[in-house]
């Protein structure tokens, strides 16, 4: 979830296209105590905080049927929510990345439900890159990418030939691949099952506002940012993972060079949020244990907000003063969009989705947890910790780098890959 002060003080002044009843939901609850057997939804929404979650209240899927605590979930939001069949199910992270993964966590092994034939349908808003998007889009994504996770100099320390403070762990330029790797870089999910989504939610009529469509005419005085000065549309691009609520051009182009690296060239930077990873660590564990299947997840974002300015806009303009106009129609549009995926599922469960739709990409984490070879990475190289051009013997003063490697080279042992 990312959202501006700015923005969201005017939407709660009351400047877009809809209202909501965030503290008070305008669907009835149940609160069900005991059951015979674990809930196995088909459908679990991932949201990550109020507007989010909320969309989804009296409409279609009556969420507030079933309302079950589980210990360990976000105090804000301490229970899950189901319709009567139990066949939706919603949780709420709370935000930030360890909200997300200790609720997750919590969920996932939670023994009042059944998530081994799950889809996990991560739909929250985000910011958004005009190079390929604009305010209100629906994004797909196949990797998921914590770009912060790295060294970090304030700009005015950096040197000289530096585009950016942010330099991977166990190296020395900020164009390296990371040579330390904590494992949670980098996400690939289901290929082939985004590409249902996105076809599930194609051709329907996203929200927009005039303020939006305003300020998007902006980005059309930059040819690099024509996608910014379009319409909002459906389409599959990558996430950005970061606690960091980061906004600007050098930003965002440092992270985008971040996803490009870390994704061997594949990867198209494009939304900015501050979970996604944290929650597919914690579902890849579950997976694990056979608690849940990996390949049954999907990342869809929305675009509330552009990550840099346009021409004749500053940045701090950008982030905090001006009005985007895009925080409704991204709250509005994880329906409008999302709830075609969750049709497309329920529709087609017995003929398609029970047995699951099977990924033809790797799916998982750099360290090949669930098996497979990753197709980003230096292949079996990234885990020899610091060995080139000697950087391990120059960093052994750094008490930090040597307990980061040592970590890594455990990892690598439990994979039986020697360093």
């Amino acid at each position: 979830m990312r959202v501006s002060c700015a923005v969201n003080f005017l939407f709660l002044a009351a400047t877009n296209l809809v209202s909501f009843t965030w503290g008070n939901p305008v669907e009835a609850r149940s609160d069900v105590l005991k059951r015979a057997a674990p809930i196995s939804p088909k459908v679990v929404i991932i949201s990550m905080f109020a507007p989010e979650a909320e969309v989804w209240y009296g409409k279609k899927y009556h969420l507030l049927a079933l309302n079950i605590t589980v210990p360990g979930l976000s105090p804000l939001f301490p229970e899950v929510h189901c319709t009567a069949s139990g066949n939706v199910c919603q949780v709420i992270t709370g935000e930030s990345e360890i909200n997300a993964a200790s609720t997750i966590t919590a969920f996932v092994q939670s023994p009042e439900f059944n998530l081994t034939k799950s889809y996990f349908l991560v739909a929250g808003i985000a910011g958004v890159n005009p190079e390929v998007a604009t305010l209100g889009s629906v994004t797909f994504a196949k990797y998921a990418v914590q770009v912060a996770l790295q060294y970090e100099f304030d700009m005015r320390d950096v040197p000289d030939n530096f585009t950016t403070g942010y330099i991977p762990f166990g190296v020395t330029a900020p164009d390296d691949y990371p040579q330390t790797i904590y494992g949670t870089e980098v996400f690939e999910v289901n290929e082939a099952l985004r590409d249902v989504a996105i076809s599930f939610a194609s051709g329907v009529k996203l929200n927009d506002s005039q303020a939006s469509i305003a300020y998007r005419a902006k980005y059309s005085a930059a040819s690099a940012y024509a996608a910014g000065a379009e319409g909002p549309s459906v389409l599959g691009c990558d996430v950005a993972t970061s606690d960091v609520y980061f906004s600007g051009t050098r930003l965002s182009e440092a992270f985008a060079n971040t996803t490009n690296i870390w994704t061997n060239g594949s990867g198209i930077y494009c939304t900015t949020a501050q979970e996604d990873n944290a929650t597919l660590e914690a579902i890849m564990r579950a997976a694990q244990k056979n608690l849940t299947e990996f390949s049954r997840v999907i990342v869809m974002r929305t675009a509330s907000d552009f990550d840099r300015p346009p021409p004749g806009v500053s940045e701090i303009q950008n982030l905090l003063y001006v009005n985007q106009g895009g925080f409704g129609p991204a709250i509005q549009n994880i329906y409008i969009a999302g709830v075609k995926v969750v049709d497309g599922i329920l529709d087609g469960w017995n003929s398609t989705f029970s047995k699951g739709i099977a990924p033809k990409n790797y799916i998982g984490d750099i360290f090949g947890t669930l098996g497979g070879t990753p197709d980003f990475g230096l292949p079996s190289e990234y885990i020899k910790i610091g060995k080139r051009g000697g950087l391990e013997v120059e960093m052994q003063g750094n008490l930090r780098m040597r307990r980061a490697a040592e970590g890594a080279r455990r990892a690598a042992g439990a994979r039986g890959i020697s360093g």
